[in-house]
């Protein structure tokens, strides 16, 4: 059963509401400015949904709150208390020095750990972050290619990945070979997702026309969405524009 996308008005809020094929209902507030997005199975009442995302008022705004005081353009200095965007989610950075190697611990449910050696330099633990977002990001993307290959009829003969100023992705048609974007690692899951779609459907269609839209529209009904929450931007210090 092909997912289906819709907004539901509950209190002052706008509501994202996706039906898959689940079990159990989910709810997430998503920055830059507090998005809330329920994901259910097909079997619950709009009632139930409304009553689910009515619970749990207090707890999203909140979190809408925390999001809208935050300096989203603020420079990274890597010292302890500093946020961090990790995969849609904001964390305290807490560093702590180490005469091992240098690594991250993501454990607990607010705090990134950076563990590097006495002293070391901004543009050091600076690269032992980066390095750590590669190799998660590295982790993830197999996956939903393997996803979206059977779904879409299409094969994706080689990935990469790599800091672009003005695109979340790129597609080499003729070599079957799509790039994505290292910032897509501050995102929610679900704009990787989306990227890794909106390259993959650029093997059936080269251009932004309408088929294009119809293959998103099919494979992903709540794409724009999605997109949208790329085109405010999270903590970047530069401008991103969707591109492909």
């Amino acid at each position: 059963m092909i997912p289906e996308a819709y907004t539901l008005e509950v209190s002052d809020l706008t509501v994202q509401v996706v039906r898959k094929r689940i079990k159990n209902l989910h709810l997430g507030v998503y920055p830059p400015e507090g998005r809330v997005r329920v994901t259910a199975p097909w079997h619950l009442s709009e009632e139930a949904i409304r009553a689910a995302v009515l619970i749990r008022l207090q707890w999203i705004k909140k979190h809408q709150q925390n999001f809208a005081q935050q300096d989203r353009l603020s420079p990274r200095e890597y010292v302890s208390g500093e946020s961090h965007y990790y995969l849609g989610r904001c964390y305290r950075l807490r560093v702590y020095p180490t005469t091992q190697a240098a690594h991250i611990a993501c454990q607990q449910a607010h705090y990134l750990d950076l563990h590097v050696r006495e002293g070391a330099s901004r543009d050091h633990k600076a690269r032992v972050i980066e390095d750590w977002h590669r190799q998660t990001l590295k982790e993830r993307i197999p996956a939903l290619i393997a996803h979206y290959e059977p779904i879409m009829g299409v094969r994706v003969a080689e990935w990469g990945i790599k800091r672009m100023r003005t695109r979340w992705g790129t597609c080499n048609i003729r070599a079957r070979r799509i790039w994505l974007n290292l910032e897509l690692v501050h995102y929610d899951e679900e704009c990787l997702e989306y990227v890794v779609v909106h390259e993959m459907a650029h093997l059936l269609e080269r251009l932004h026309n309408d088929r294009f839209k119809r293959i998103l529209d099919q494979v992903m009904p709540d794409w724009r969405a999605v997109r949208a929450v790329l085109k405010k931007g999270v903590p970047l210090t530069t401008p991103e524009r969707l591109g492909g």
